[in-house]
């Protein structure tokens, strides 16, 4: 990709919302995703293929994937043999198979250890038709809720371990939100020498106020893909005190007033992410939302 564009996934639909409390119906989780592609979005995960019984907020997963508006570059999130062959029988763009950099966080979200994720996504992968895409997001990459910090080697020995499978994506995700820009040059320098090829993406959270800065230490260090969801929304269930993604809109203000298209336009964003404050219930963390964009619209 060119330096003056850079790509944002929308998580909103699935990683946004799969904590909360209140449950979003099917229609108000297609009009989300509707209001995303309106404003520009091009590509969203739009739903995960797991338990229901684990993450409740997904359980419509199928009906979701069955009223996706047209022109949507569709995600599923997947985490073994059975997500995976239920996102492909939905006709979905692409899965995206999450394995976790720390052991005992892998065995909390998926039931087994990271290297039998690891050969989980390589049986699906060499099995994988082509008309879907199979990526990896390699999840605690930067730090773990149980194992603390996640040391630059074994994260390395994950990203090997999944990249003998050629995923046609690799993401780094901040599932916690403890890095710093210096971790995210580190780990992304690292990646990218080790792997010059593979397609990178970051997924960051701003638990701890750091996420935008570290979407701009990601895009020094070269990266022209990242997640962000729709007012900050997000959380993991499995991960203790883990909040919101980066906020879509606040990344999208950051770009815009530093002259790297996005293709999404601000203020849907903003109405967007309104939107989904509203449906839920409480406010969300997102800031532009709250301020609104510079300068301010003229008033007719």
């Amino acid at each position: 990709m060119a330096r003056d564009f850079l790509e944002i996934i929308e998580v909103s639909p699935r990683d946004g919302i799969q904590n909360e409390k209140t449950i979003l119906s099917t229609d108000q989780k297609l009009e989300l995703i509707s209001r995303a592609a309106r404003a520009g979005i091009g590509r969203a995960e739009v739903t995960s293929f797991v338990n229901p019984k684990k993450v409740p907020q997904m359980a419509d997963a199928d009906a979701v994937a069955a009223g996706l508006p047209a022109g949507l570059r569709s995600i599923g999130l997947t985490l073994n043999a059975r997500g995976f062959d239920r996102a492909l029988a939905a006709g979905l763009d692409e899965a995206n198979f999450v394995v976790v950099a720390s052991e005992t966080f892998n065995r909390r979200n998926q039931g087994v250890g990271t290297f039998d994720s690891v050969a989980g996504f390589g049986a699906v992968r060499s099995g994988a038709p082509e008309q879907i895409s199979v990526g990896v997001t390699i999840g605690a990459s930067f730090g773990c809720p149980f194992e603390g910090e996640m040391p630059l080697a074994r994260l390395m020995q994950v990203v090997e371990a999944v990249m003998a499978h050629d995923p046609f994506e690799l993401a780094l995700a901040d599932t916690i939100g403890v890095a710093t820009p210096s971790d995210i040059h580190e780990r992304v320098t690292a990646v990218r020498e080790a792997f010059p090829h593979v397609p990178l993406r970051l997924h960051l959270h701003n638990t701890r106020n750091t996420g935008i800065a570290n979407a701009w230490a990601g895009i020094e260090a070269g990266i022209r893909r990242f997640d962000a969801s729709l007012g900050g929304t997000g959380g993991c269930p499995f991960a203790p005190r883990a909040t919101g993604n980066i906020a879509t809109e606040d990344l999208v203000y950051m770009l815009d007033r530093s002259g790297i298209e996005t293709g999404i336009d601000l203020d849907a964003a903003i109405a967007a992410a309104e939107w989904l404050e509203a449906q839920l219930g409480h406010t969300v963390p997102g800031q532009v939302m709250k301020a609104g964009g510079f300068p301010a619209p003229q008033a007719a």
